[in-house]
C-alpha cells in the first residue's frame, strides 16, 4: 500500500526518478562494451587467426619440406602419417614427431644461412681461444 502512495504524494517524482535510471543504466554498459571490444580485437582475434594459420600450416605438412620443431630441432620430412612425421635429423637419425609439435616451415635458404652463422661463431671462438693461450703463454715466458 504504502508503494503506491507514495509516488502519488511526491507527484510524479517517480516518473523523472525512473528516467535518470535508466540513463545510469546505460552510461555504466558502454564501459563493459568498450572492454569486450578492447580483449576481442587485442586477444582473442589475433589467437584464433594464428590458430588458424597454423592449421593450415600443418595441413599442407608434405615430403621433402624442411621443418623446427617446437624443440629447435631442424629436419626434412620423410613420411608424413595421420598425426605424427618422420623427421630426418641427420644421416642415420630419424625421429618421429606429432604434427603439432613442428614450429614452422622453412625454405632451404633459411637453413643454410644458419648453418653458415654457425660456423662463422665457431671460427671466432677458435680465434678468441688461441689469442688467449697465446697471451698467457707469453705471460709465462716472460
Amino acid at each position: 500500500m504504502y508503494t503506491f502512495v507514495l509516488p502519488l504524494l511526491m507527484g510524479g517524482a517517480a516518473p523523472d526518478a525512473a528516467a535518470g535510471q535508466g540513463g545510469s543504466l546505460l552510461g555504466s554498459l558502454i564501459p563493459f562494451a568498450a572492454v569486450i571490444l578492447i580483449f576481442y580485437f587485442l586477444i582473442i582475434r589475433p589467437q584464433n587467426k594464428k590458430r588458424k594459420e597454423t592449421e593450415r600450416m600443418l595441413g599442407a605438412l608434405k615430403k621433402g619440406d624442411k621443418i623446427v620443431t617446437i624443440g629447435g630441432v631442424y629436419g626434412t620430412i620423410q613420411n608424413v602419417k595421420e598425426s605424427t612425421v618422420i623427421v630426418k635429423v641427420d644421416e642415420n637419425v630419424k625421429l618421429e614427431f606429432l604434427r603439432s609439435a613442428i614450429s614452422n616451415v622453412i625454405s632451404s635458404k633459411e637453413v643454410s644461412d644458419n648453418s653458415s652463422d654457425d660456423k662463422e661463431k665457431i671460427e671466432k671462438n677458435k680465434n678468441e681461444k688461441s689469442s688467449e693461450s697465446e697471451k698467457e703463454n707469453s705471460e709465462a715466458g716472460e
